[in-house]
């Protein structure tokens, strides 16, 4: 176990470090960066002497080992807008973002595992055809149309649940004011709803379709026959000798689920005004914010590549033969 985990290990620094290449390169590839850190009417001379004040006159290897040296100082840059360090104005957004995919991903799986069974358990019923007539549905949907309509319907029409908002949960926990974070959690959880949904319905059919495909590739083999034969319950049988074999699909790719999540809320924040990364990402596209944007990319992936390490340990502790092999 100790050999797998060193290597999964190895294997996440070493996407880290092309995470940090590629953002490094794109900050290139846009053409010489010291015009994005002046004003557009700067001397020659200013613009030379920012060139040099930044270090962007060194050889490229010089100036990404600079910037991994940084990176690893916590320094991601300086933002051209409000000239704080880029990796404060992320790391202040990023609870918000986090709270919103954390909903979002325990919204979708919830639901997708209890119908992707009972689809599979209803195999050619009108409730299966149903199911799966939801689920490719919900995959065909863009999230910023689903957004807006739940706005206009539910937030506007029918004014159930605020349209727009924040309330903090996991700030106070982060500060130790767990009180404060008990105390939000009701209203908290009213504004997390519309823009949950948003975000987790293409999850929610996804996953339910793969559970689905999951549960009737491990009903039909030999020991869950076996298991009915014995006179065990329907129940039984599904949960506690299917149930478990399909659920290792469902955890591969639960690191990747919330990858896609985080990479969803772009839109969905901007949609609904959260303050999260994906509202900053989005100002920051939009102003020429290189910096705020390549601190997110670096951070984003840092985040991503720590839940799929730990997705990877879990899913070899469920199944041996892959810390074994």
């Amino acid at each position: 176990m100790s050999t797998y985990i060193l290597r999964r290990v190895s294997q996440s620094i070493i996407v880290v470090i092309g995470v940090t290449l590629l953002s490094f390169i794109s900050l290139h590839l846009a053409g010489d960066p010291t015009y994005l850190y002046v004003s557009e009417r700067a001397s020659n001379e200013e613009i030379a002497a920012a060139r040099v004040a930044l270090g962007f006159d060194r050889p490229l290897p010089e100036q990404y080992l600079n910037f991994v040296g940084g990176m690893l100082r916590g320094d991601l840059g300086t933002s051209l807008r409000s000239r704080q360090p880029a990796a404060n104005m992320v790391l202040e957004r990023l609870p918000a973002t986090l709270e919103l995919t954390i909903f979002a991903l325990v919204l979708a799986i919830s639901l997708a595992i209890p119908i992707g069974i009972l689809s599979a358990t209803r195999r050619g019923t009108p409730l299966d055809s149903g199911i799966m007539l939801f689920a490719m549905f919900g995959q065909s949907i863009p999230s910023f149309w689903l957004g807006i309509m739940l706005i206009l319907f539910v937030g506007l029409t029918l004014r159930w649940l605020p349209i727009s908002g924040y309330v903090p949960i996991l700030q106070p926990m982060l500060n130790g004011d767990f009180a404060t974070a008990i105390d939000n959690l009701p209203n908290a959880l009213r504004h997390l709803i519309l823009p949950g949904v948003t975000i987790a319905t293409f999850s929610l059919s996804r996953n339910a379709r793969l559970v689905r495909s999951a549960m009737l590739e491990v009903l039909n083999q030999d020991y869950v026959r076996t298991a009915r034969a014995k006179g065990l319950s329907g129940r039984v049988v599904v949960f506690r000798h299917a149930f478990r074999n399909a659920l290792i699909p469902v955890v591969t790719i639960l690191g990747l689920e919330f990858g896609f999540l985080l990479s969803g809320v772009v839109v969905t924040e901007t949609v609904f005004s959260w303050p999260g990364v994906g509202r900053l990402v989005f100002n920051a596209i939009t102003q020429r914010d290189i910096p705020v944007v390549q601190a997110s990319v670096v951070i984003f992936s840092l985040v991503f590549v720590t839940l799929n390490l730990m997705v990877d340990l879990l899913y070899a502790r469920l199944d041996p033969r892959i810390r074994i092999g």
